[in-house]
């Protein structure tokens, strides 16, 4: 079985946009990476199945029957990235609502990564003793938190 070099290359091209896409911090953006994937996953199972004519037993052939499963495979990764999406729109939705904007912020974690990366780097200058000031000082395990109490 032979398969089109534009196929390969449309599913390559759709899976490359969407994973950039969903590697934004803008849940539109990462709606339509979503998309894509999903777009490009149903196009890779579609190449993987056999062609022929209608599984129908007794009207055709057996070797000549195409192959129902990757067409009900694709039918149910068509609702699913469909109920992703319609769920990923409401929170996109409720983020415009509760802030004007769908960016999505950086959490205390992401935050304290940033941090012991910082540290891990170091100045370029060492002090007298040849030691880091950096870390000199024990860093807290909730510095740069915020108490909302």
């Amino acid at each position: 079985m032979a398969v089109n070099l534009v196929y390969i290359v449309t599913i390559g091209v759709l899976f490359a946009a969407g994973v950039s896409l969903m590697l934004e911090r803008s849940l539109t953006r990462v709606i339509m990476g979503i998309i894509l994937v999903g777009n490009g996953g149903n196009l890779l199972i579609l190449v993987g199945g056999t062609s022929g004519s209608a599984p129908l037993v007794g009207w055709f052939p057996a070797e000549e029957m195409s192959d129902p499963l990757p067409q009900a495979m694709i039918l149910t990764a068509i609702v699913i990235t469909l109920g992703l999406t319609a769920f990923l729109l409401a929170l996109a939705y409720r983020s415009w609502q509760l802030l004007g904007h769908d960016d999505v912020q950086d959490d205390v974690e992401d935050r304290r990564i940033m941090k012991r990366a910082e540290r891990d780097e170091g100045p370029d200058d060492l002090n007298d003793t040849g030691t880091d000031e950096a870390q000199s000082e024990p860093m807290s395990e909730f510095e740069g938190e915020r108490s909302d109490t």
